[in-house]
């Protein structure tokens, strides 16, 4: 299917009251971080199943999906970007990472980024040069300092936490609620790997941690030190 009757053939899996349902959950109001996205109502596992249809787009159509008003067709593109990549040789996987980092600001929401960053990004950079989550880490975009975060995730999985330190240590200071969340995430998987390393990062930076930060990062920490590190000299924790 070509891009026109792909974007048709999504446009009539909408459903309303799904769609209702779901603005609520993303925070669509004035002020709200999706205050201006819009929705059609197509759950994950449906838009997932439509995949196989637009075997026939270029990274062009894929960028005009991307630039589309509607969450779930981003949210498509972004799940192409994924299989496209994991099926992909060499050549392919560079020319998708490379896209992705040019449109990194297009993804646009915590789901967008959190089913991808890692998936592509993340795994392009496993044996290669990380400068560049350095530099996203410093956009004003939010979207750009998330993906900079959850990419490191690939790291994590293989016992290689440096960079997700570093990334976290970083993004501390960020005033975004989603980037506190983020980062917690994201040193919440550290300590699965190694609970020491988490450890010495929470003593050495709880100074400047939010309180959701810390909750995130402490979230699968055993009982009674989790409630301990958590009550520990409460105002030295950030409070936004």
């Amino acid at each position: 299917m070509q891009l026109n009757a792909i974007e048709q053939h999504l446009y009539s899996l909408a459903d309303e009251k799904v769609a209702q349902q779901t603005a609520r959950f993303f925070k669509t109001n004035t002020g709200g971080y999706a205050a201006n996205d819009r929705f059609l109502g197509i759950p994950v596992p449906k838009l997932r199943q439509q995949i196989r249809v637009a075997s026939a787009l270029e990274l062009d159509d894929i960028a005009a999906l991307l630039a589309s008003q509607w969450h779930e067709i981003r949210l498509f593109a972004v799940l192409l970007l994924v299989q496209r990549f994991a099926n992909g040789d060499e050549s392919l996987r560079t020319k998708i990472y490379q896209f992705y980092v040019q449109n990194s600001c297009q993804i646009n929401s915590w789901d967008l980024v959190d089913s991808s960053a890692h998936k592509i990004v993340g795994v392009y950079l496993l044996k290669r040069d990380r400068a560049i989550l350095y530099q996203l880490a410093k956009q004003d975009c939010l979207w750009q300092r998330r993906i900079a975060m959850v990419s490191c995730w690939s790291f994590i999985g293989q016992h290689d936490y440096n960079d997700a330190l570093n990334i976290a240590q970083y993004l501390l200071g960020d005033r975004e609620d989603l980037l506190h969340k983020a980062v917690g995430w994201m040193l919440r998987e550290v300590g699965k790997g190694d609970l020491n390393r988490l450890l010495e990062f929470i003593e050495a930076h709880s100074n400047a941690m939010s309180r959701t930060t810390l909750r995130y990062a402490l979230e699968k920490v055993a009982e009674p030190l989790r409630t301990e590190l958590l009550q520990r000299d409460p105002k030295r924790i950030r409070k936004f």
